[in-house]
């Protein structure tokens, strides 16, 4: 199989029902070219009204020779169409990418705001009087305006799920060319006969109806008028238990629905005002539901999608409504809550126990001067011996030598080269060894990573210094000299704070120092302290 990819899942995203003949043909031609199965396709196509038994695997048997193969790149694009992300993993949040920057990305979070193993679930009750009229009635107040076109089904066909069980699916596109109002007024005049209203339903599918308003021409997402509402739906656990999370996570749910079988139907609000800001609000909507604990269909995805409309029995069960209006009352409104939630900070710690045990500190690096995980400033006017001064420090260290009288731990040490050319930088090391005259038997501590000409800014280049330092055992970073990597006013408070929160990142993340130097800011020093001396704002 030539395709890295897995088709079969990149099919969860394409609903049958809404391709063409042609495009459904072309993705048999693409599982086949790729080495999939008739099965995989006979499987994937069921979920289409159109579907007939046996009409796959004969049509697959046709696919043979063509001089232009159709590839799995076209099942790749029809995905892509439909919301799935090229790279994509459910733990990509905990995983630098190359080019990740620190500020303000979804690096930084989990989206983890339940723990599943304590859902124990919220019961969800069947109606004590059931009243179908009432129950679509409801439905459609909460969801619609009256003058929304909607779409319906209320009749399908049976098909055999891979168990061995029946799924029914809906038997034709339905009826898309009435308004919610003109239903609502029908429901009430005709009070207990839906199916003078809606047509005689089928007991054992059950309904069906568009999660959006559409134009009165069609069913597919190019006759959706307004991209309203998404579509959340799960089967992974219990009903009471999906219940639960679905609130817990204060989803902006405009209307609750038991489909009468494995899953809830929750119509959330997206609001978007496109179809391609409808995608990027859905794919987000999906992460948090899915960095929940519920794993739900990526077909649900189309704006065009159909649920299950309360009122109807399907089966043995009925389907109802179970709420109206919960969580948060806009798509706004939960996404801030949901980043409020995620801002990654810790949680207050409380003092109680402030007495109880010795407090242990990190361990110094430069006794009286620095310790591991802690950051330093060298700061000084131009030509004063500031690299010098570190590199110094970096022998010091790798050595177990004192620096400027101070004593330093011995250990590895990086050395972030961003001014000099390679072996102007190793001559520098080497010159510095030579006129100390201690011998350099531990000289192999020392890494030089040479930037000149290379380098980025530091929000960029501190994940992938973090990558390559991650098992290298370092206790200090030194970088030299910052002004290669600085980004925004060196006079913003704000700036320069997102700036040396970059090496606070570093240290937290590897655990060691960061040394860095700058330049004095122009003009007189001498009315300044020293630490008022170094150029920009003083964050």
């Amino acid at each position: 199989m030539e395709s890295k990819l897995n088709l079969t899942e990149l099919l969860q995203y394409v609903d049958p029902s809404m391709l063409s003949y042609q495009e459904w043909v072309n993705v048999g031609m693409a599982l086949k070219h790729e080495g999939y199965t008739a099965a995989d396709w006979d499987q994937w196509s069921q979920n289409d009204s159109r579907y007939r038994s046996g009409e796959t695997f004969k049509k697959w048997s046709s696919f043979e020779g063509a001089s232009q193969p159709v590839t799995g790149a076209t099942i790749t694009q029809l995905a892509k169409e439909n919301g799935w992300q090229p790279i994509h993993n459910e733990d990509d949040d905990m995983i630098l990418g190359w080019n990740d920057s620190f500020t303000a990305t979804a690096v930084d979070k989990s989206y983890r705001l339940v723990n599943t193993d304590w859902v124990l679930g919220q019961e969800v009750h069947e109606p004590k009087s059931w009243n179908p009229s009432k129950e679509i009635i409801n439905y459609l107040e909460a969801v619609f305006n009256p003058g929304d076109i909607i779409g319906y089904v209320n009749d399908g066909f049976p098909v055999k799920r891979t168990d061995g069980t029946e799924k029914w699916l809906p038997k034709s596109s339905g009826v898309y060319t009435k308004t919610a109002g003109e239903l609502i007024d029908s429901l009430r005049r005709c009070k207990e006969d839906i199916g003078a209203v809606l047509g005689d339903p089928n007991p054992n599918s059950g309904a069906w109806i568009r999660i959006n308003p559409l134009d009165g021409e069609g069913v597919k997402n190019t006759n959706v008028t307004d991209f309203r509402y998404s579509l959340v739906e799960s089967d992974s656990m219990s009903i009471d238990q999906q219940n639960e999370i679905l609130r817990e996570l204060e989803l902006p749910i405009v209307a609750l629905t038991y489909s009468g079988e494995k899953s809830l139907h929750a119509i959330v609000k997206i609001d978007a005002v496109n179809y391609p800001q409808y995608q990027e609000r859905v794919d987000y909507l999906y992460k948090i539901v899915e960095s929940n604990g519920l794993k739900v269909d990526k077909q649900n995805k189309n704006p065009s999608r159909l649920s299950r409309l309360p009122g109807f029995i399907r089966g043995e069960k009925k389907q109802f409504l179970v709420a109206t209006n919960i969580g948060k009352g806009s798509w706004e409104e939960w996404q801030e809550y949901i980043e409020d939630m995620n801002d990654n900070l810790p949680d207050p710690e409380s003092l109680g126990d402030l007495f109880d045990k010795a407090i242990e500190l990190a361990p110094e690096l430069i006794k009286g001067m620095l310790r591991q995980g802690h950051k330093m400033l060298i700061a000084g006017p131009s030509k004063a011996g500031k690299s010098f001064a570190l590199i110094q420090l970096a022998i010091a260290i790798a050595e177990g030598r004192k620096w400027f009288n101070f004593d330093c731990i011995q250990g590895k040490v990086l050395y972030v080269n961003l001014e000099l050319d390679e072996n102007s930088a190793k001559k520098r090391f080497f010159d510095i060894y030579n006129k100390q005259g201690l011998g350099h038997a531990n000289v192999s501590n020392i890494d030089i990573w040479n930037l000149r000409g290379k380098t980025s800014p530091m929000d960029k280049l501190a994940p992938k210094l973090i990558r390559r330092a991650q098992k290298e055992n370092y206790i200090a970073v030194i970088i030299d000299p910052i002004y290669k990597v600085l980004t925004g006013d060196e006079n913003s408070a704000h700036e320069m704070a997102n700036f040396t929160n970059q090496f606070d990142k570093i240290a937290t993340e590897l655990g060691c120092a960061v040394i860095y130097c700058h330049h004095h800011s122009k003009g007189s020093q001498g009315g300044k302290n020293s630490i008022d001396r170094s150029s920009g704002s003083g964050v």
